[in-house]
C-alpha cells in the first residue's frame, strides 16, 4: 500500500510538472488563410523550424481568405487572440494599417529582394510574386499579350477570375487594370465581360476550371507555373505576359498591437525574413522569397519568365479608391 500510493504521488507530481511546464511554453497565435496553414502549405514546416530556435509554440488559425484574417481581427478588436497575422498583402495592407490595431516591427529588413523598395514600419513582407493570367501550351499555342489583345480573342475564348470582395487575387485584378489603363478601366472590364466564363469566390475554384478545361486561361500568379514544372513534371503550363505591365502581390504579416508576446513576435518576423525562413517558402506557398536565396532556391524559379515593368498604385490611393473601383468591375461584368 505504501509503494501504491508512493507511486501515485510519483505520478501526480510527473504529470504536474509537464503541465507546468507545458504552462511555461510562450505561445504564438497566427491568423491566416486556410493555405498557409494546411498540412501543405508553410504553416507546419515554418513550426518545424522556428519552434526550437524560439522554445515556443506556434498556433495557427486559419480563415477562409487572407481579406478573412483581417475581417476578423476587425470584428475582435483589442480583445483578439491573435498576436500577429501573415497572409495580409500590400492591396489591404494601407486598410489594415488604418484600423489602428497594428504595431510597429522595428526591424532592420536592409537584406530584401522585392521588385519595389520597402519602407513600411508596420509590415514585414515574406513573399511575392506578379498577377497574371495562365495557359496551356497543349490547348493555346499563341497566348494574348495584352488585355486589348484578350479582349480580341475569338468568341469562345473564356477566362476565370476572383471575386475582388473575397479573394485577393480577384483585387489584384483590379487593381492591376486600374494601374495600367486608369479612366479607361470600366471601357477594358466591359470589354472582358464576354470573355469571363465566371467569378469565383476563391483561387481554388477557378483555378481547378482551369486544369479541368472549362476555361482557357485563369488569374493567378507569375510563379504558378513553377508548381506545375516541380510537383507535376509539366511544363505546359506558362503565364501570359502583357505588354503593359503587371501589379505585384507582395504577402506581408504585422503584430498586433494588444498581443502579450510583442519580443517573441518580432523575432519571428525577423527569423521569417531571414534566408533560414524564406527557404521554406518557394515550395510551400509557390511564391518567390522576399531575399536572395541563391543555389537554395529550386532552378524551376530561376527560368520563369518575369513581367518586363511593375505596375504600382500607392496605400493611399487604394486605400481612398478600392470600393469605387470593385464596383467599376462588378457594374461592368454582372
Amino acid at each position: 500500500m505504501v509503494k501504491s500510493t508512493s507511486m501515485a504521488l510519483a505520478v501526480l507530481i510527473g504529470l504536474s510538472a509537464v503541465s507546468a511546464h507545458a504552462q511555461d511554453v510562450p505561445t504564438l497565435t497566427i491568423y491566416t488563410y486556410d493555405g498557409f496553414a494546411a498540412e501543405w502549405g508553410p504553416g507546419p514546416q515554418l513550426s518545424a523550424a522556428f519552434e526550437p530556435v524560439c522554445g515556443c509554440k506556434l498556433t495557427w488559425v486559419a480563415a477562409d481568405s487572407s481579406i478573412g484574417t483581417l475581417r476578423r481581427v476587425q470584428l475582435e478588436g483589442a480583445t483578439t487572440e491573435a498576436d500577429l497575422i501573415v497572409g495580409l498583402d500590400t492591396a489591404i495592407a494601407g486598410e489594415a494599417r488604418a484600423t489602428g490595431l497594428f504595431a510597429d516591427h522595428g526591424l532592420t529588413l536592409d537584406k530584401l529582394a522585392l521588385p519595389e523598395a520597402w519602407t513600411d514600419a508596420q509590415f514585414v513582407p515574406f513573399d511575392y510574386s506578379h498577377f497574371a493570367f495562365m495557359y496551356d501550351t497543349d490547348r493555346t499555342a499563341t497566348p494574348p499579350k495584352s488585355f486589348e489583345e484578350l479582349i480580341a480573342m475569338p468568341e469562345d475564348f473564356k477566362i476565370v477570375v476572383q471575386d475582388p470582395r473575397s479573394a485577393t487575387p480577384g483585387l489584384g485584378l483590379v487593381l492591376w487594370i486600374k494601374a495600367a489603363y486608369g479612366n479607361r478601366a470600366s471601357e477594358i472590364w466591359a470589354g472582358l465581360k464576354p470573355r469571363i466564363l465566371t467569378v469565383t469566390r476563391e483561387w481554388s475554384e477557378s483555378y481547378s476550371l482551369f486544369l479541368d478545361g472549362e476555361a482557357d486561361m485563369a488569374l493567378s500568379y507569375t510563379t504558378s507555373p513553377a508548381y506545375h514544372i516541380i510537383e507535376d513534371k509539366d511544363e505546359t503550363i506558362k503565364a501570359a505576359l502583357f505588354e503593359e505591365g503587371h501589379y505585384p502581390q507582395i504577402e506581408v504579416a504585422g503584430i498586433l498591437k494588444s498581443s502579450d508576446q510583442q519580443e517573441l513576435a518580432k523575432q519571428f518576423l525577423a527569423w521569417f525574413a531571414s534566408p533560414e525562413g524564406q527557404k521554406i517558402i518557394p515550395t510551400t506557398n509557390w511564391m518567390f522569397p522576399v531575399v536572395d536565396l541563391g543555389a537554395d532556391l529550386n532552378p524551376a524559379f530561376a527560368g520563369l519568365p518575369q513581367p518586363g515593368k511593375t505596375l504600382q498604385l500607392s496605400d493611399e490611393d487604394i486605400l481612398a479608391n478600392s470600393s469605387a473601383w470593385i464596383d467599376e468591375m462588378l457594374a461592368a461584368v454582372q
